[in-house]
């Protein structure tokens, strides 16, 4: 029996809902307005409704003012899978520990085999970054 309350009650609902939009969109059909249906796109890359005014005929523009996505990437001489950090922990027994990029404060995982000589504790080294399993690594650790 409750079940059959709640069921009228849903379609009671659905029904008024329905009634409703067919109300808002009588109102708006009277009323004349209706929404854009073209947008332009101004000299400055914002979306208008209305068309933008010409540009005056001694504006330049070249193309390399454009920018369609993001700037490109500026030539450097730094490696960027290379970095530097400390130690923060190493188990010669076990043969891993962890190296922290001072910078960033990021952790790095390293393993002895990864070792271009022996490291301890505290001490300077350049890595570069590799993807592991569960993380980034450190390959290629040497003492600075």
């Amino acid at each position: 029996m409750a079940d059959s309350f709640s069921k009228k009650e849903r379609e009671k609902k659905k029904r008024q809902k329905k009634k409703e939009k067919e109300l808002r969109k009588q109102e708006r059909r009277e009323a004349g307005t209706r929404p854009e249906e073209i947008m332009y796109v101004d000299y400055n890359g914002n979306f208008t409704p209305n068309p933008p005014e010409e540009l005056p005929e001694d504006a330049e523009i070249s193309l390399e003012d454009i920018q369609i996505s993001t700037p490109k990437k500026e030539e450097s001489d730094e490696n960027e899978f290379e970095r530097n950090g400390v130690v923060k922990f190493f188990n010669d027994e076990k043969g891993y520990g962890f190296i922290i990029d001072p910078k960033t404060q990021e952790s790095f995982f390293v393993h002895a085999d990864n070792l271009n000589e022996e490291i301890t504790q505290n001490d300077k080294v350049s890595f570069e970054v590799g993807k592991g399993d569960r993380g980034p690594v450190a390959l290629n650790v040497s003492i600075i």
